[in-house]
């Protein structure tokens, strides 16, 4: 098995949204913002290759939707999918699988996009799409709160082209990678773990959007049910920290992964480092 980070750029959300009720004098200890509160995040996907298998987790923003929709966003960074891809000696009919954790419009808009013609077709001619089936239920009869983040060009057209595979349990769900569920931040989301060489890593998507997210009170304002979220965050950080897995972060800009330790104060972070350091560990 390897696995490769692939940058899909970065976005700029506020402060506020990223860590909920948490007061500013705090998180900005924690991560930074600039004059308008606005902290720049990374988006990030991971491929993993195992044999023949080729996995994609999460696609980014794609470039679908025009500047209006992102005008509160603030796309920024030179990162793109397909240029991170063949950065790194991937061609987009190499993909085999995209597996996404949940249908946010920073997750999965890169999955389809508009060929010459302005038809919508897969961004991964040769990959199945697969998605919880609790989200997808989720995401095509959105809320009224999350349907902004759920265009339905992102979602709907990944059944019309035939591609899309619906998860209905937690468990492996490819050899080396294991999948739980997460309903806080959306209904559905899911947690990937992965064995590399018999070290496991946990791709915390927007459970733990950041490395200033582990404390178990730094919430998001984005997620749904934040009750729930901190109890699925203690679940996670307690197989981590019990297991010495790694978290690997979709979205703090600086810190690809980090490891945890448990001290009087509860969960916190260890050590922080690259994915090319976890490699080669």
């Amino acid at each position: 098995m390897e696995l490769y980070t692939i940058d899909c750029g970065n976005m700029m959300v506020d402060g506020g949204a990223l860590f909920g009720v948490i007061p500013k004098t705090m998180w900005i200890k924690k991560y930074e913002c600039d004059d308008n509160n606005l902290c720049n995040i990374a988006i990030r996907s991971l491929l993993i290759v195992d044999g023949e298998r080729k996995i994609l987790i999460d696609t980014g923003c794609g470039n679908k939707q025009d500047a209006n929709f992102f005008k509160y966003h603030y796309l920024n960074g030179d990162g793109e999918i397909i240029k991170s891809l063949k950065e790194k000696g991937f061609n987009p009919e190499d993909i085999t699988d995209v597996l996404h954790t949940h249908l946010h419009f920073d997750h999965c808009g890169g999955t389809l996009k508009y060929d010459d013609k302005g038809v919508i077709v897969p961004t991964f001619p040769n990959a199945k799409i697969w998605v919880s089936e609790v989200q997808w239920k989720w995401a095509v009869r959105p809320n009224k709160r999350e349907a902004p983040a759920f265009p339905s060009e992102n979602i709907l057209p990944m059944q019309e082209v035939g591609k899309l595979h619906l998860i209905q349990e937690e468990g492996e769900l490819f050899p080396n990678i294991y999948i739980l569920f997460a309903n806080g931040h959306t209904k559905g989301q899911i947690i990937p773990i992965i064995n590399y060489k018999g070290k496991k890593m946990i791709y915390t998507a927007d459970l733990i959007p950041t490395m200033a997210n582990v404390p178990l009170s730094f919430i998001s304002a984005y997620d749904l049910f934040q009750l729930e979220v901190i109890d699925e965050k203690q679940k996670i950080l307690d197989i981590a920290v019990n297991n010495d897995m790694t978290l690997f972060f979709e979205h703090d800009i600086n810190t690809e992964c980090c490891t945890l330790q448990k001290t009087d104060r509860g969960v916190v972070v260890k050590e922080k480092f690259k994915l090319e350091e976890f490699k080669n560990k």
